[in-house]
């Protein structure tokens, strides 16, 4: 269900919607303590013209207004993870993610509020800063489970878990990898692929994203054949008596042949 609205700043028109729906696999979140399901509020800006970036790479772009916005996800009392920039003809997305601080991770996760007060705060930001020229929507969203790895010390806090990475260059004839954070080694991260290491730098890192253990989070779809359907009862699996077969009203019985 989204909730949607509209409002007026600076003459400037702004929609907004807030997804207040949570997908199958994060509706446990709270109960497994694995952190806020992605609840993101959504802020669409309407400028006159749009200009490409120009010389300035995209991943140059994204951390200049990473570092432009973190100081304020920060009086927030939120952690600014990272942020993706999609830059596109037309339109562009910037997507946020935040965090609780570290010291109270143990005790409260993100939420769908936590997300609406920053995007308003980074939205009038981004007013004034315009770093942006041009129509984008900005997004601001929990990281999820399967949370997004921006930083090399987020690699160094989930060691021994599951990460999907995509590379800047291809490394061994690949370019993405899937495997587990064996441990870090200076400016390096070690993973195990296929029963083998494999040593990638952190700046040939593109995108990084952790694999869920749905099993272990208790989501983990049923085998083909292996479960009841919703809704079963245990004694529904046990065949019914077959009935007998009833004659047709007014349809005399059957006479055996006299023998002659």
């Amino acid at each position: 269900m989204f909730v949607r609205g509209r409002l007026s700043t600076g003459g400037r028109r702004k929609t907004w919607a807030r997804n207040d729906a949570c997908s199958r696999r994060c509706t446990d979140i709270q109960r497994i303590g694995q952190g806020a399901h992605r609840a993101p509020c959504l802020f669409q800006r309407y400028a006159r013209h749009y200009q490409t970036i120009g010389i300035e790479s995209v991943s140059e772009k994204a951390n200049h207004i990473a570092n432009l916005l973190a100081p304020t996800v920060q009086a927030l009392g939120l952690e600014l993870l990272g942020i993706e920039y999609l830059p596109a003809p037309g339109s562009a997305t910037l997507r946020l993610y935040i965090d609780v601080q570290e010291a109270e991770r143990d005790t409260r996760h993100v939420n769908v509020e936590d997300c609406e007060a920053v995007s308003r705060e980074v939205s009038a930001q981004l007013d004034v800063e315009d770093p942006i020229t041009g129509n984008y929507t900005l997004e601001v969203s929990s990281p999820g489970v399967d949370r997004p790895l921006f930083e090399l010390v987020h690699f160094a806090r989930f060691l021994g878990e599951t990460a999907k990475v995509v590379l800047k260059l291809p490394q061994d004839r690949r370019r993405r990898l899937q495997g587990t954070i064996s441990r870090i080694e200076g400016e390096d991260i070690v993973f195990t692929v296929d029963d083998a290491e494999m040593t990638v730098a952190f700046d040939n890192i593109d995108k990084a994203r952790l694999v869920p253990d749905w099993a272990a989070l208790g989501l983990a779809p049923e085998k083909p054949g292996g479960g009841r359907k919703a809704g079963a009862k245990a004694g529904d699996a046990k065949r019914a008596p077959a009935r007998k077969a009833k004659k047709k009203p007014n349809q005399p019985a059957a006479r055996k042949p006299r023998a002659e």
